[in-house]
């Protein structure tokens, strides 16, 4: 079972290889891995999708991640319901007589055509994972030339608790506040 982790961390040099460097010091591996700007000031949320027991999941959270420098909150969101969900870019070579039934399988899928070539077309989907995998596979026969599929990223569905969902930055000093092991 993939385990999901919402990481909430200052947005600081360092902090992503401290981070990564924590699961590869404990032999475990990171599936996916997606780190961008939320919706506090000076702070990025991670979304970690691992592989590991629900009892190395909890040894991670608990002792290891919520010690490390700049890391703010952590939240086990594997068993909540969330919507997940992931993106790809998918090049295809494509002629003009096969153009319109790739359009056709495109829009079956509610993905976009968001570059057009002569003999290209690039293809954006985001979804879940089967919904990634099921139109990789019916594009295959057309000729994938580049694939690139981001990771997942997750959100609880309605007043769910999330990392910093309370957490609001010292007005004062810009600081954001440490979280404890009580939140996990």
């Amino acid at each position: 079972m993939k385990q999901v982790l919402v990481v909430l961390v200052e947005d600081k040099p360092g902090v992503l290889n401290r981070v990564a460097s924590l699961f590869r010091r404990r032999n475990f591996n990171i599936e996916s891995l997606v780190v961008g700007p939320c919706e506090i000031p000076h702070a990025s949320r991670l979304t970690i999708v691992t592989g590991e027991e629900e009892y190395l999941r909890r040894n991670i959270i608990r002792q290891n991640l919520l010690k490390l420098i700049n890391v703010i909150d952590v939240q086990d969101v594997t068993d909540l319901p969330c919507v997940i969900r992931e993106h790809a870019l998918i090049k295809i070579k494509v002629d003009g007589t096969r153009r319109g039934e790739v359009m056709d399988l495109v829009d079956m899928y509610r993905a976009r055509i968001v570059d057009v070539g002569i003999e290209t077309l690039i293809v954006e989907v985001t979804g879940e994972a089967s919904k990634i995998e099921s139109i990789i596979e019916l594009l295959e026969p057309f000729g994938i030339l580049e694939l690139n599929r981001a990771g997942k990223v997750a959100m609880v569905r309605g007043n769910g608790s999330a990392p910093g969902n309370k957490l609001l930055p010292d007005r004062e000093n810009g600081s954001l506040p440490q979280a404890s092991p009580k939140s996990i």
